[in-house]
């Protein structure tokens, strides 16, 4: 036999025998853990399993103290509130998720995980076939907090101080303290052990809008909190207020606001009493929003249609506000203005000197025939004579 036809074999052998020489009985890499949970919230587990072939997962639920008659969960279960992903490549990966709790949905959750092929045989013992992995959600009645209503800055109260307000009704166990958040980051100096809670904004402007939250926190139960919004049309603090580019470069115009909520953002071209909106559908113009910020840019920029003045508008349910950005243009030619102007002074300064030589008028010319010299006189010998006489006088 040919060397290169017994090496096929050998390798197609190594093949085939593969998958059964790398079995591996299913393990988990990661497994649910325990959470204690409020009404209304939201839970998620995680159950990660390796093995080879790739295990099947499937999730279980019991209720509390009857471990003994677990139900198999599935996807939309509980009126839609329960979700399973599950994804299968190396390892089998799957998330339970169950949304607006109730205290009904407290209990024993437990993944389930399998590659063994008698797994759904039902002649076959489950607990022998399948490994499991558990874990317990207690779900406790959410505490009642009263809030403030929603506030809303405007001209008229820019000058009043605003109170926010929060009190602790009734709560599962006694709370340890409470704090004030805003927009997810907590409010320095802001705790205290009262039921009543209370955040004071002096001198309210647009950058104070945003999402307030009263936190209770409880040494047995997670945090419970409450939200106040606190609104304002936006304001744009900063912006471009001009763009000089050459032709063929890419120019940049941003604008950013305060104020809440989040705006939404448009950009058109300003042309006297009329504009014209722009979006990203040309293919040059990009404009990029992110929150409380916005980014105009144009690509390969033509001096004749994209010099002008460009406005970006910002707009909440409470106003809008706009402003301005001038855009230049310059040639290609534009980077050699100095240069050029540099070379026509200096051949408007030769210019000038060749003419000023040859308009020379003819009395400044020396003539050859004339002496070099000035013509000597007798006015000398004539003073001599005349100082001889006066001194022979005396």
């Amino acid at each position: 036999m040919h060397p290169n036809a017994v090496m096929l074999a050998v390798v197609l052998l190594g093949n085939l025998m593969l998958p059964f020489t790398s079995a591996q009985n299913a393990g988990f890499v990661k497994s649910p853990m325990s959470e204690t949970k409020l009404t209304g919230d939201t839970f998620e587990l995680y159950c990660d399993v390796v093995g080879n072939p790739t295990p099947e997962i499937q999730w279980w639920y019991a209720e509390i103290n009857r471990a003994d008659s677990f139900k198999q969960l599935w996807d939309g279960a509980r009126k839609r509130r329960v979700s399973i992903n599950t994804a299968y490549g190396t390892n089998g990966v799957s998330v339970l998720g169950i949304t607006r709790l109730t205290l009904e949905d407290s209990g024993t959750y437990e993944c389930r995980a399998s590659n063994d092929p008698r797994r759904n045989d039902l002649r076959q013992n489950p607990a022998i076939t399948w490994i499991r992995a558990q874990a317990t959600i207690s779900v406790l009645q959410k505490p009642k907090i009263n809030a403030s209503d929603q506030t809303i800055l405007s001209a008229d109260t820019s000058t009043k101080p605003v109170t926010l307000q929060c009190n602790l009704t009734t709560a599962h166990t006694p709370h340890k303290e409470s704090f004030w958040m805003k927009n997810g980051q907590e409010i320095p100096n802001t705790q205290t052990e009262q039921r009543n809670t209370v955040y004071r904004i002096t001198k309210p402007r647009a950058d104070d809008s945003g999402e307030y939250m009263c936190v209770y926190t409880f040494d047995m139960a997670p945090n419970a909190n409450a939200t106040i919004e606190v609104k304002a049309k936006p304001d744009i603090t900063g912006h471009k207020r001009s763009e000089n580019k050459n032709e063929g470069e890419n120019a940049m115009m941003y604008c950013k606001s305060v104020g809440y909520p989040h705006p939404t953002w448009t950009w058109r071209k300003v042309d006297g009493s009329s504009y014209t909106d722009i979006d990203n559908s040309t293919g040059r113009f990009f404009i990029t929003n992110r929150d409380n910020y916005t980014e105009l840019n144009i690509l390969n920029l033509d001096i004749n249609t994209d010099p002008g003045i460009y406005e970006c508008n910002a707009t909440n349910a409470i106003g809008n506000t706009a402003e301005t950005t001038i855009l230049r243009v310059r040639s290609h030619l534009a980077p050699l203005w100095p240069f050029l102007g540099v070379l026509a002074e200096i051949i408007i300064l030769v210019v000038i000197i060749v003419v000023y030589e040859k308009r020379k008028r003819p009395d400044d010319i020396i003539d050859d025939d004339e002496p070099v010299g000035p013509m000597k006189t007798n006015s000398t010998n004539n003073h001599k004579e005349k100082n001889i006489r006066q001194r022979n006088t005396k």
